[in-house]
Formats: C-alpha cells, structure tokens, sequence
C-alpha cells in the first residue's frame, strides 16, 4: 500500500511575516490519518482550525490566504509547496500571528524543518485527485493574456512560463518543466525566492504590504538588475520560484494531484481558479489510491530525497 505521511516529531520556528512585517511562531506537529493539513490559529481567544482546501482560500493579492470565518493565515504557499514536494498529507501547523513566516523567500527553509523533523508512514491509504480530462482557466486577450491548465497524467509535472519585460529577468530562463517523479524538488526548486522590484515595493507598503521584506527574504531588482550581493541561486530562479507557488497552491486542494499543469503568467489567483474549476466538473476527476507501490507514479513510493 502507499501510505500517507506525517510527522515523526514536532518541530518549531520563529520568523516574521513578508507583508505584515510581525513577529510569528510556528509549530509543525504530527497528525492522525486523514486529517489533512490544518492551519491552527492558537493566538486567537479560542484557537480556530483552519483546513485547507480549494474554497478555504478566500484571498489572493500577492498570497494565498485561507480564512474560517474572521480568522485566516496569509501566505501558506511556501510551507503547502514543500509538503507537496516531500508528500506531507497530515500535519498541524500551529501559528502565533496570521501570517506563515516568510523565512528566506523560498521553500527551504520548511524543507529543512520537516526533514529534521523525520517523515513517519501512517497506516491508511495515501489519496489522489487523478484528472481524467484536460480543465483550463484564462484571464485577458493579446498581451494581457494569462491561462492555466491540469491534464491527465500519471504522475506530477508542471510547466510554468513568465514573461516580465525586464533585463535580469530577460537574461534568465523563463520558461521551466519539473517532474516530482524524476527531479529532486529540494534541490532543483526548494531554494527559488520570491521576488519583487523596488519600483512596487512603496505602493505595496502604502497598502499594508512587503511589510517585512528586503533582501534577506526576497530578490529585489531596481529597473536594470538584482540588487541582492550574492546574486541568483539558480539560472532561471524567478520561473521556478513560480513553480514553487504554483505546487503549494495546487496543494491546497486537500490531496496530491497526478496531472500535468501548465501555466503561462499565472499566479495565486488562477491557480485557485483552476482547482475551483476542477472541483466543478466531477467527470473530469476522481479519488485514487494505490494497494500496490509498484503501480504509483515514479517517485511516489518513497518519501523524497534529502538535499
């Protein structure tokens, strides 16, 4: 049987929020089959739960926000990216402020602490959402055009495409294809940041947002180049830091996916589309499970590889 995954042991950090610039604690800690990945609100009077799922996301301006009633969490798309990556199904996520610390600007960070944490085999089933039939969303004509799509596929790949008119992004590749089966998504996408110009970065301030970024937890770029010393960590960081956001928003529909997703100019708010338009059409999908390992996609049966 392939199995679902939690936690071995609880594991904690501190950080700050990239646009509410607070101070936040989180605590990742073990749960029970079938529980999914629950977001806990524990500064709250009474602590509120907040599962994630496709219509728990109720916010999408520069970050996935999931909300249950009054309380939410912003930007859960770093830490749901690397449950993805390392296959998490069961998880609490304890949470002092509601903002998922933003940490370096990429998955990395999350990566490490799950994996120090130890990834245990539970004793249930591990579910898919297999799609059966291609499911597209698009936004804007001609040059405004944006659109992403999920295909059958038996397995996980995403190819995602970005067109910012801009020299340091221009320079780089924008265009990337990463397969959860035969690529190793803590080397080869864990560690892309998130980016922003500093041309947006006091409008997005008057607007109580980036409140906590700079240049040790995001690429920053002026009009002609990255301002970060140390530079890029991969040729093509700013794509594949979308993949990066891509697979934690995907994941927020509550299983793995097996389907090929393409993207070109995506973000927050068409990936959320997309699973909405998924979860519309009950014929185009189902829930699978895989008695025998032999039969699940390639690199589903082990838990992903360390650094």
């Amino acid at each position: 049987m392939l199995a679902q995954r939690t936690l071995k042991s609880l594991t904690r950090a501190v950080g700050v929020g990239l646009h509410s610039g607070q101070r936040v604690e989180l605590t990742l800690r073990p749960a029970q089959p079938d529980t999914g990945i629950v977001f806990r609100r524990i500064d709250l009077p009474e602590p509120v739960d907040i599962p994630v799922s496709t219509l728990a996301v109720t916010d999408t301006r520069m970050a996935s926000t999931i909300s249950v009633g009054d309380a939410r969490v912003h930007t859960v798309e770093h830490l749901m990216s690397a449950c993805a990556g390392l296959g998490v199904d069961n998880l609490y996520v304890d949470i002092t402020a509601e903002e998922v610390p933003i940490l370096d600007g990429s998955s990395a960070s999350f990566v490490f602490l799950l994996q120090s944490a130890g990834i245990a085999l539970q004793n249930a089933p591990r579910r898919f959402i297999r799609v059966k039939q291609p499911v597209e969303v698009r936004h804007g004509e001609g040059a405004q055009a944006k659109w992403a799509r999920l295909e059958p596929y038996h397995g996980f790949k995403l190819r995602f495409e970005i067109d910012f008119a801009h020299p340091a992004v221009d320079s780089t590749g924008q265009c990337v294809e990463f397969d959860l089966g035969t690529g190793n998504y803590s080397r080869d996408i864990a560690r892309a940041r998130t980016f922003g110009f500093t041309k947006d970065v006091e409008m997005m301030r008057s607007s109580g947002l980036a409140l906590g970024g700079g240049l040790d937890n995001a690429i920053v770029m002026d009009d002609y180049k990255v301002l970060n010393a140390d530079g890029l960590r991969y040729d093509d960081e700013f794509v594949k830091h979308k993949i990066l956001d891509a697979m934690g928003d995907l994941y927020l529909v509550g299983k793995p996916l097996l389907a090929a997703y393409s993207a070109f100019r995506s973000g927050h708010a068409l990936n959320n589309l997309l699973l909405r338009e998924l979860e519309a059409h009950p014929e185009a999908w189902e829930v699978v499970t895989f008695d025998n390992e032999r039969l699940a996609p390639t690199g589903f049966a082990q838990p992903a590889r360390a650094w």
